[in-house]
C-alpha cells in the first residue's frame, strides 16, 4: 500500500498547547498516524523580527497572515513579553501525544536560535544546541530521542554529522523527492534522510492563484500519482492545528480516497529498504515560496 508520512512541526508554546491536542483528535478520528517533532525550550518567536530585513520575508508574512495564526502574544515572546519554556510548561501535552500512540521526536531546543543561526555556526555551538534538545527530550519522555527534523530545514555540516554520531534512526532535515543517505561535501553520513517531498501550505497560499478554497485540491493533484517511495508531508501545529484545520481535514479525506496509508515517519522508515538507498549531496538552496536558503536533496553522489 502506498504511504504518505505526516510530520508535524511544533514551533511555539501556542502550537503545543492548542494545536497539538487538536491535531491528535483529528488524526485519531481519521485513523491516521503522524510524528510530532517538538520545540523543547524557550519560545523566542518575537525575536524573528530580525527577519524583516531578509528579501521576500514581508511578502511571505502578508501571504500567510502571521498575526492571525500565531497571535500577538506569541509574536512578542522574547522581546516585550517573557519567553515561556515550552518543554517545562507543556511536558504533559507532549507525553499525551506519545501515550496516545503517536511517534515523537526532536524539532529543536530554541526554534529561532536554530533556524536563524545554525547554518553559519561551528561544531561546538551546534553540538551544544542539539545536546540541550536531547537532554530536555530525555527529561520529558524518559528515553533518548531517535529522530530529528530541523527547524526551518536549516542545517550545517556539523549538525549532519551529529545525526550519525548520536545514533538517530533517521532524520528529516531536508527538502527533496525521496529517501536517501546524505553526503556533505562528499562525506557520507550514516543516518537515513527522509526529506519532506511536498510543499507546505504557507509556501503555497495566495501565490499563483492558490487560495484557502483551492489549496487542498492543488496539493491533492501533486499526490495523485504516487512515487514508489511515497510522500512526506510537513504540517505545522500553528497552521493545520489552527485556522487551517479544515484544509488539513480535506487533505486527510483526499489522501485516503487516493489510497494512501497515512503513517508516522517511523513507520515510513521501517518499510524502506535501507540497503538500497541512494546517496545524495545535501546542499543549501532556495525553494519557491520560502525565504532564504535551506537544506535540500542535491544530485546523486
Amino acid at each position: 500500500m502506498k504511504q504518505l508520512a505526516l510530520q508535524i512541526h511544533v514551533d511555539t508554546y501556542r502550537g503545543t498547547c492548542e494545536g497539538v491536542p487538536r491535531l491528535m483528535e483529528i488524526l485519531q478520528r481519521y485513523h491516521a498516524q503522524g510524528t510530532f517533532f517538538f520545540s523543547l525550550g524557550p519560545d523566542h518567536t518575537g525575536r524573528a523580527i530580525k527577519r524583516v530585513f531578509r528579501p521576500g520575508f514581508l511578502g511571505k508574512v502578508s501571504r500567510t497572515s502571521v498575526v492571525e495564526h500565531y497571535g500577538i502574544k506569541t509574536l512578542l515572546y522574547g522581546t516585550l513579553l517573557p519567553s515561556p519554556d515550552i518543554g517545562k510548561q507543556c511536558a504533559a501535552i507532549m507525553r499525551s501525544a506519545r501515550d496516545a500512540g503517536f511517534e515523537v521526536g526532536i524539532h529543536c531546543f530554541d526554534h529561532i536560535r536554530w533556524q536563524d543561526y545554525v547554518a553559519n555556526k561551528n561544531e561546538k555551538w551546534t553540538r551544544c544546541e542539539l545536546q540541550r534538545a536531547i537532554d530536555r527530550y530525555t527529561e520529558i519522555f524518559g528515553i533518548a530521542p531517535h529522530a530529528h527534523a530541523a527547524a526551518g530545514w536549516q542545517m550545517n555540516r556539523h549538525a549532519q554529522r551529529l545525526m550519525q554520531g548520536m545514533e538517530f534512526e533517521y532524520s528529516s532535515n531536508t527538502r527533496g523527492t525521496h529517501p536517501f543517505i546524505p553526503t556533505w561535501q562528499a562525506e557520507i553520513i550514516a543516518c537515513p534522510e527522509l526529506p519532506t517531498t511536498l510543499p507546505t501550505l504557507d509556501e503555497l497560499m495566495n501565490r499563483d492563484g492558490i487560495t484557502l478554497d483551492n489549496v487542498a485540491q492543488y496539493v491533492l493533484k501533486l499526490t495523485a500519482d504516487a512515487p514508489s517511495t511515497g510522500h512526506v508531508y510537513t504540517l505545522h501545529a500553528e497552521l493545520e492545528g489552527g485556522k487551517w484545520m479544515p484544509v488539513f481535514e480535506a487533505l486527510l479525506k483526499g489522501w485516503q480516497a487516493q489510497g494512501y496509508e497515512l503513517v508516522s515517519m517511523q513507520q515510513y522508515h521501517q518499510d524502506l529498504s535501507l540497503t538500497t538507498l541512494p546517496r545524495h549531496e545535501v546542499l543549501m538552496r532556495e525553494i519557491e515560496g520560502r525565504t532564504g536558503v535551506l537544506a535540500v536533496q542535491g544530485e546523486r553522489s
